[in-house]
């Protein structure tokens, strides 16, 4: 993986940035029109001996960095996996990772550097050979209170910032001790409290910009940590007065994988990075090292982390794209959504990704209408999607055979390479067992036969299983079984053996787990079960990408565990499936499990009571069951689903459940909408498992949802739970035996 850094004042030098001006004429223009002066003739020229000038040399490092990465990105630079800048870089950094344009990073560095030149009667001194820690009792030694360690560099080097007297008074003192050490050729102190006038200003100067949040990871200098969602004007605020963290902002990205660092817009950075690089040792547990190795590398994943596709599209081409740019899995939700939409969102998401980033698409049973299911796969396979997520399924399907089989391929030595995988999210041991073994010969043989297999991939298919990847779902939002995650998982753990047993894949089966998953706690919990990889959903569905309503939104972050409940699923109404839902602040669970009574209790519409039927038009439908019916009617017909309305005609049973599911149907949809009118008929599937995120974050930028964001829920659970297996077993080691 790979880091792209940029420096910071120190960097500027007469003839920076000579290959850029040319090639990228307007935004030097722009630069020049904005700031007053020619910006190629400074840093080419620098006839009046302003670029060492605070006021002038931040903006033209910012100028020099943003145009070098722009180069960079065109000539073929890959994605980076996190950026970051020194001081006045990470400017650069939050410019190039998508928080602000050109225009306001330039106007944003131009008043800060007038702010920090006006802060005279400071100075700097730059300490080599010595790390932060010694330096630092180094101070305390001279009794230098008013002096800080403003920049740990390396770990052998550092600078000390404070007043001009007494950085005078330090460089006798480190002579003294034989310590290494420079004045620096700066205005003020930097990074000290020396600058609090000018954090003052720059504060009020950025209430006029709305600044955004990194789309890719950008290290904060005053955490060594990734922005927080909606905090970038408050660290750029902070980063003024307080000290810059590089030794630790390295340390924390090679902790996270970085291999490579590619530096723009100066060369000084990289001796600094190699000299914590050599000094380096991985600390602890991380979140990346969670999970399953072979289920990361399977699917090309950073994390052994995925996001459920939730219906109707709440998980988003946006919401998967972002996950799939952090190295984790995300699934399209297409249940509920028309064929275009489906193939628009596919073709978004691979606009976003491209071929470096994986991601899945949820591929729904259909048990009314298996012919969907077809439909689907031509769907999928015109797409060249690699990845399905299948819910819902209580039997392997001659259509998700089709998708699987056709994906495999003769690889060396004659063993079987799957092009097409197959994510099954099961909730019963028989279910999963049917996925852990090889399509049915019933079906392959079926397929063959109507030429839709070649005799090749038939061979292959009876070779591997339905599915290498299976998702144990304990009870969660939407369709849930109430499975006992302590329970189904080790169950599950036995199944899988016996499998890998009797057939001997050469390819292991991965597990995860669904279900409960809103804490690091939990997610800590799911690997110590044994589980390969987790899964999320509910937690997801109150972010920024998800697409439902802000009305829907802003529900659901205020509910804690106990704020859900059952009802009925709309699209397997007549089986009594089970969906876990919003309960505080709406009707819908009572009156979903009311239209199943009545459902069981009586044979058809015209056996309902008059005072029933009147209840049922008047608070449910907002319309009368003739008028009902005649939707239901209109839907088949224009879906070519004549058989069914045969049915319903001939079989009042089948016509009360058909009416009885358009409550279902629109009470989801005005959910999505935020239908502020009707807000009691809200149906949002959702779990436990976001009650506990919200206690969770509470006190946070995350306790609102306009803070969360798919990707940095998953980077903060992974993260907590390393963080609460390292203590815990730290307190394991240290408890007498």
């Amino acid at each position: 993986m790979k880091a792209v850094i940029f420096p910071g004042q120190g960097a500027q030098t007469c003839g920076m940035g000579h290959e850029l001006f040319d090639a990228f004429p307007e935004q030097t223009e722009q630069a020049s029109d904005l700031l007053g002066h020619s910006i190629r003739e400074l840093c080419l020229e620098d006839p009046r001996r302003e670029l060492n000038r605070t006021e002038f040399t931040q903006p033209a490092l910012f100028v020099v960095g943003a145009l070098a990465h722009r180069q960079w990105r065109e000539r073929g630079g890959e994605d980076a996996a996190y950026y970051a800048g020194h001081s006045l870089g990470e400017y650069c950094a939050l410019h190039a990772a998508g928080a602000f344009d050109f225009e306001t990073g330039l106007r944003l560095v131009q008043r800060r550097g007038e702010l920090m030149a006006r802060a005279d009667g400071g100075g700097m001194i730059a300490v080599t050979g010595l790390g932060r820690d010694q330096v630092t009792e180094l101070l305390h030694e001279g009794r230098f209170c008013t002096l800080v360690v403003a920049n740990d560099n390396s770990p052998e080097q550092c600078v000390v910032s404070g007043d001009a007297e007494s950085i005078d008074e330090l460089g006798d003192f480190l002579q003294a001790r034989g310590v290494r050490w420079v004045r620096l050729r700066v205005s003020g102190g930097f990074h000290s409290s020396l600058m609090r006038s000018a954090q003052r200003e720059f504060r009020r100067f950025l209430e006029g910009f709305d600044l955004g949040t990194p789309l890719v990871p950008v290290i904060a200098n005053c955490t060594a940590r990734p922005y927080p969602t909606g905090a970038t004007a408050g660290m750029l605020t902070d980063q003024i007065v307080r000290p810059v963290r590089w030794t630790e902002s390295v340390r924390h990205v090679l902790d996270e994988g970085i291999t490579e660092f590619v530096e723009l817009g100066g060369a000084v950075l990289t001796k600094l990075v190699e000299q914590t690089r050599a000094t380096h040792r991985v600390s602890g547990l991380r979140g990346r090292d969670l999970g399953s190795e072979v289920f990361r590398k399977r699917h090309r994943l950073r994390y052994a982390y995925a996001a459920g596709g939730m219906y109707r599209g709440i998980a988003s081409p946006e919401l998967v794209a972002r996950l799939g740019r952090a190295g984790m899995l995300g699934f399209l939700g297409t249940a509920g959504l028309a064929p275009e939409e489906t193939e628009r969102g596919i073709k978004e998401i691979q606009s976003a990704l491209g071929d470096e980033h994986a991601y899945g698409v949820n591929f729904l049973a259909d048990h009314d209408n298996p012919a969907t299911e077809d439909a689907m796969v031509d769907v999928l396979l015109r797409h060249r999607v690699r990845l399905v997520e299948a819910s819902a399924f209580i039997q392997v399907t001659p259509a998700l055979v089709r998708y699987r089989a056709l994906g495999l391929r003769r690889g060396p030595g004659g063993r079987p390479v799957c092009d097409h995988r197959v994510v099954a999210k099961v909730s019963r041991p028989d279910v999963a067992a049917t996925f852990m073994a090889p399509p049915p010969d019933s079906v392959l043989d079926r397929l063959r036969a109507n030429g839709e297999l070649t005799a090749e991939q038939a061979d292959l298919a009876r070779r591997v299983p339905m599915s290498h990847d299976i998702t144990v779902e304990a009870d969660s939002g939407g369709h849930t079984d109430g499975g006992i995650a302590t329970a189904l998982l080790p169950t599950m753990l036995e199944v899988r053996r016996r499998a890998q047993e009797e057939y001997g894949y050469d390819e292991p089966i991965c597990l995860g787990l669904a279900g409960g998953i809103g804490t690091p706690a939990a997610v800590a919990a799911a690997f110590v079960l044994g589980a390969d990889y987790v899964v999320t959903g509910s937690v997801n569905q109150c972010t920024v990408e998800a697409a439902t309503s802000d009305a829907v939104k802003d529900m659901l972050q205020d509910i804690d565990v106990h704020d859900t409940d059952y009802a009925p699923a709309g699209d397997m109404f007549e089986l009594g499936s089970q969906v876990q839902v919003l309960r505080k602040g709406v009707f819908f669970p009572t009156r979903g499990n009311k239209l199943y009574s009545l459902y069981t209790h009586h044979d058809g519409i015209d056996d309902l009571p008059a005072k029933t039927r009147a209840l049922l038009e008047r608070t449910y439908f907002r319309k009368s069951l003739d008028e009902v019916w005649a939707d239901v009617v209109r839907h088949l017909r224009a879906t070519n689903r004549h058989e069914l309305l045969e049915r319903a005609e001939r079989q009042p049973k089948q016509k009360m459940a058909l009416i009885f599911r358009r409550y279902f149907g629109y009470s989801a949809r005005i959910a999505l909408e935020g239908r502020p009118d009707d807000k009691v008929n809200y149906q949002v599937h959702t779990g436990p498992a976001l009650g506990s995120f919200n206690q969770w974050v509470r006190g946070t930028p995350q306790e609102s949802w306009r803070h969360r964001h798919a990707d940095e829920i998953g980077r903060m659970l992974l993260d907590g739970a390393a963080s609460h297996l390292t203590a815990f077993w730290r307190g394991a080691t240290q408890r007498p035996a």
